[in-house]
């Protein structure tokens, strides 16, 4: 009986291995995942104490004690491997639930990027139109005088000789976004602007990931929502893990909702929780507020 228990508790190991392995390959990162991989874990503790006492039985046996075992003890080990063999098929019955909730969490993850960059590109494209068209439709140059204005007009005296030219102070990327954020902080937002493309023109800059933010906070302060909504975009995938994801997202859906695209911002708002369970308290309140003006539901 016991080599049949020994058995039965080897056999048990096998089915709770692929259990264990199971939360680690689906990257199972809830409260319910884990409360799950703790009992998954007491319960190999549990049957890894059974096999050493089944072991230490037949170790008696060997030494000349008995060769059998007592029926109740027997029947008590049966029973426990049983019991145990139930609980890890529920288990593994668990897992697999889990397993696909969280695989359609990340397929209707992937849908919604998809959707939501698919947006941004047509926003960029708007954008754009809309810059070329305003320096189509310029004011046009004057015409050129006639012979007649032209030798009726003076000789203008010679222009003053020039002062030679100053060389300008060239400002560091840190100097630089210190005074953009400065003149975010006082709502001058062209000044912010400039200051924010002047650090993207280097697109080696260590700081273009800061200025990126701030060139979308820049124009999202000048109601330029559209073009704030492709700067953050970008924000966010130049890291897509920074410190400015959060911000980044969030903006991003705030944009959005500012331009009437409220399935949009939603879809932005759901990867945002799906991807800092726990955002930053300020970041959370705005959030809210954006929900609800959004209409998500």
């Amino acid at each position: 009986m016991r080599s049949v228990g020994a058995g039965l508790v080897a056999a048990s190991l096998l089915l709770v291995s692929p259990v264990i392995r199971a939360p680690a390959i689906a990257q199972i990162d809830s409260r319910e995942g884990i409360a799950l991989q703790n009992e998954i874990y007491q319960l190999r503790q549990e049957l890894r104490g059974l096999e050493g006492q089944v072991a230490q039985g037949g170790g008696a046996a060997a030494g000349g004690a008995p060769a059998y075992a007592p029926p109740p003890q027997s029947s008590a080990s049966g029973d426990l491997v049983a019991q145990l063999l139930t609980r890890v098929d529920a288990l593994e019955e668990q897992v697999r639930e889990l397993r696909g909730r969280i695989d359609e969490t990340q397929n209707e993850l992937q849908r919604q990027g998809a959707d939501l960059g698919k947006r941004i590109d047509d926003l960029a494209f708007q954008v754009g139109q809309g810059g070329a068209g305003a320096a189509a439709g310029g004011t046009p140059r004057s015409a050129e005088p006639g012979p007649a204005a032209r030798s009726e007009a003076p000789a203008a005296p010679p222009p003053p000789a020039p002062n030679p030219p100053q060389r300008p102070v060239k400002r560091t990327p840190e100097l630089t976004l210190q005074e953009g954020n400065a003149a975010l902080a006082r709502r001058d937002y062209a000044a912010a602007e400039a200051d924010a493309r002047e650090v993207l023109a280097n697109r080696t800059s260590p700081r273009a990931y800061d200025a990126q933010l701030l060139l979308a906070r820049s124009l999202s302060g000048q109601r330029q929502y559209a073009q704030a909504a492709i700067a953050y975009d970008d924000a966010y995938n130049r890291s897509r893990k920074g410190a400015h994801a959060q911000d980044a997202l969030l903006g991003l859906a705030e944009s959005l909702t500012a331009i009437n695209e409220k399935k949009a911002a939603c879809d932005t708002l759901n990867r945002l929780r799906a991807e800092f369970p726990q955002p930053h308290a300020e970041v959370r309140a705005r959030m809210a507020s954006t929900a609800q003006r959004a209409g998500c539901r």
